[in-house]
């Protein structure tokens, strides 16, 4: 797959470091709202757009709302401030990392399950993909991020992460809060690397698309359609950046 676009949009963002600290600053504050907005919105949560961000910037509550889908936001934006640590560190992805950070997406919400890899067989809605057996997660798990240490110099950044992503929910390792915790690992890479976060946006035709996608890599047919999304979403956030701080 080609991304010569891609990477002659991040040479533009690199050659503009370092990024001004007050655009930086705003840049950070958009995308926590709209990141947090649509990946909770595309596994159903009710809150718009201004509610996350009510709910996010001024600590409101909104009436009608379930208490579960505040949880939902201000767990996703402490999630949000982990994987930037964990750039910002430099730490290496491991599993004690994953864990971390759906501990987080699931706090306060199943405080049994958050952090901890299902112990129940799953199966996922609107999907013909079985997940693997629980007996064999720690397994995966671990092949996992041994694929993840063998390809991450080898593959490109865009790919890697979309790859990972699709792997990640291929094993579906706990029973509630994978979608999540697989844009948040996304973009955990993609931000390795230099890149903005990618937002994959919750809108009907946009969601179903994604769903589309992922279903048509788990069937074994083809990952580049998956591959193909994430990387247009990623030339989005790039293009917004490049224009923000020009």
């Amino acid at each position: 797959m080609n991304f010569g676009k891609i990477d002659i949009l991040k040479n533009e963002l690199d050659k503009l470091r370092p990024l001004p600290a007050a655009a930086v600053r705003n840049l950070e504050q958009v995308y926590r709202v709209e990141w947090t907005y649509n990946s909770n919105a595309i596994e159903g949560n009710t809150l718009t757009l201004l509610e996350t961000k009510l709910v996010l910037e001024e600590g409101l509550t909104i009436g009608g709302k379930k208490l579960r889908e505040h949880f939902e936001v201000v767990n996703h934006s402490e999630a949000i401030n982990y994987v930037q640590d964990v750039v910002n560190r430099n730490m290496e992805l491991t599993e004690y990392v994953i864990k971390s950070i759906h501990h987080l997406v699931l706090k306060n919400i199943d405080d049994e399950n958050a952090g901890r890899y299902r112990m129940i067989n799953v199966l996922i809605s609107g999907s013909e993909h079985i997940p693997p057996n629980f007996s064999v997660l720690a397994e995966k798990m671990e092949q996992l991020i041994q694929w993840y240490d063998e390809h991450k110099d080898k593959l490109h950044p865009v790919e890697l992460a979309a790859e990972f992503h699709f792997r990640f929910v291929y094993i579906h390792p706990f029973s509630d809060g994978n979608g999540r915790t697989a844009r948040l690992l996304m973009n955990l890479i993609l931000m390795k690397y230099g890149f903005p976060p990618a937002i994959v946006k919750a809108a009907n035709d946009a969601r179903l698309k994604y769903y589309e996608t992922l279903e048509l890599a788990s069937m074994g047919k083809n990952l580049e359609p998956f591959v193909q999304l994430i990387a247009e979403c990623v030339e989005e956030s790039l293009k917004k950046y490049i224009g923000a701080v020009k």
